[in-house]
């Protein structure tokens, strides 16, 4: 088995684990954190047959980290290491190693409450710092106080502050690790300039493209807000024509499992692969022969509008720690190179880190999840980033219009059955109500439509009817068949 800086730390870590319940754990990306840890703690005594609990913020990466295990062991997906996301779920009755999305998490949380069974909880890519996450760990840390002393809390990450971190999980120690990257030369292209019709960011990003498969070898990655410009970016590539041995993939969210396996996959023997991607592809994934990165440095990202009371997409400059990340994807495997469209002379203006999701989201689901835990008050809990007041506040006051609190804030039965269910707290009511009246197929199937956006799409078919109606009867006609 290849070595792996992680290694080098494998042991200190093992120890500290035995004297303290938690602990934090800084490595670069590529160090091997993700996929060696959880494997190196399957020996630890402290254990005692319990499961080891891995959070990722992403579906793909939770896959992707799962099936690495898995063949680190020689064995198939499912046995000893297994992953659990929305809607695919591949664990076993052997099953020690459960790699979840973070949403999984806090349900089992609220089911029960100190974690039976678990013996560990990994929270993996932490500096991303998304709204899940941060409830997870500061439930985490309120079971360990009240109910296991002796559950392990291990919080990992490339770029957050690990001292702050450590402060918060109780004076934990924080172990380093190098890690190793292969150098990478920066070439910076500019930012594009506006068209007639307004912005040219997409061409720029084209024309970035075939001058790195002009000028380079290897696989190129290239980095774009969202799925919208990945479909313009993949029609302008194909319109212009790529070399012969060049492959276009896409790569975001919404892609059927199959096609984001395709794109993370090693190229056949005598290809190369251009991946335009979203940000999934910043961390916990490595995409075999990449060498050279194109970053369009921009991120897109949803922001709660207390005026209309909807969450809303905006895109804007990626931090200098996500520029970093996305850098370094270009010197896993071997010396690279990244193009950046942004001038040198304005990198200094870049955020250090992206806010974390709490202080911009919709607080709703966090004052609900809260309150099902009984302590509607956040003060109670240990927090990174308190929630702020305002957005709480708005946040309950909507729980309350629709009796998910009683006007002291506390939870009710119907709260409850809507904490249950993994849908925002205005859909879980829909759902509830729905299912109260005798219509629970249909409710289900509105609120299906309205939490993920394609799933009346197959491949092969065209595209699906945007009036909700229409969609809602594509859907119906779907479970006839």
């Amino acid at each position: 088995m290849t070595r792996l800086p992680i290694d080098d730390i494998l042991p200190e870590l093992c120890a500290c684990l035995e004297r303290t319940p938690n602990a934090v754990v800084q490595a670069a990306p590529g160090a091997g954190k993700t996929t060696r840890i959880p494997l190196r703690l399957l020996d630890a005594p402290w254990r005692a047959g319990g499961k080891i609990v891995m959070l990722e913020p992403r579906r793909l990466a939770a896959r992707a980290a799962a099936r690495r295990m898995a063949e680190t062991l020689g064995e198939p997906i499912g046995e000893t290491v297994g992953y659990r996301v929305q809607l695919d779920n591949r664990t076993g009755p052997e099953t020690v190693i459960e790699v979840v999305t973070e949403g999984i998490l806090t349900r089992r949380l609220q089911r029960d409450p100190a974690l039976g069974g678990v013996a560990a909880v990994i929270f993996d890519e932490f500096h991303e710092r998304s709204l899940q996450a941060d409830l997870g760990l500061a439930l985490c840390l309120d079971s360990q106080a009240g109910l296991r002393e002796e559950l392990r809390l291990l919080v990992m990450s490339a770029t957050l502050d690990g001292d702050a971190v450590a402060e918060l999980m109780g004076g934990a120690p924080v172990i380093a690790s190098a890690g190793h990257s292969f150098p990478v030369e920066t070439r910076y292209l500019g930012a594009p300039p506006a068209g007639r019709s307004g912005d040219n960011f997409v061409p720029a990003i084209v024309s970035a493209v075939h001058r790195a498969l002009r000028e380079e070898s290897g696989s190129v990655l290239v980095f774009l807000p969202g799925e919208g410009e990945i479909r313009r970016a993949a029609a302008l590539l194909a319109d212009a024509g790529l070399p012969g041995d060049t492959d276009l993939m896409p790569l975001y969210g919404a892609l059927p499992q199959a096609e984001q396996d395709r794109a993370i996959a090693r190229p056949a023997p005598g290809r190369r692969k251009v991946v335009l991607s979203t940000a999934i592809a910043e961390t916990s994934l490595t995409i075999e022969g990449i060498r050279v990165v194109v970053d369009g440095g921009r991120a897109r990202r949803s922001r709660f509008d207390p005026q209309s009371g909807m969450t809303r997409l905006f895109t804007e400059p990626v931090s200098q720690a996500e520029a970093a990340q996305r850098q370094g994807r270009a010197g896993r495997l071997e010396p690279g190179l990244c193009y950046r469209l942004w001038d040198k002379a304005g990198e200094g203006a870049l955020k250090p880190f992206a806010d974390p999701e709490i202080r911009a989201a919709d607080l709703a689901p966090l004052a609900l999840d809260l309150a099902n835990w009984g302590v509607p008050d956040p003060v109670a809990l240990r927090w990174l980033t308190p929630p702020p007041a305002a957005a709480l506040d708005q946040g309950r006051d909507l729980l309350t219009l629709l009796r998910a609190l009683d006007g002291q804030g506390r939870i009710t039965a119907q709260g409850r059955a809507m904490a249950a269910l993994p849908l925002h707290p205005r859909l879980a009511h829909m759902v509830v109500d729905g299912a109260n009246a005798g219509w629970a197929d249909i409710a289900c199937g509105i609120a299906a439509l309205l939490a993920e956006r394609d799933i009346v799409q197959r491949e092969g078919r065209d595209q699906a009817p945007a009036d909700l109606s229409l969609r809602v009867n594509a859907l119906q006609g779907d479970r006839t068949r």
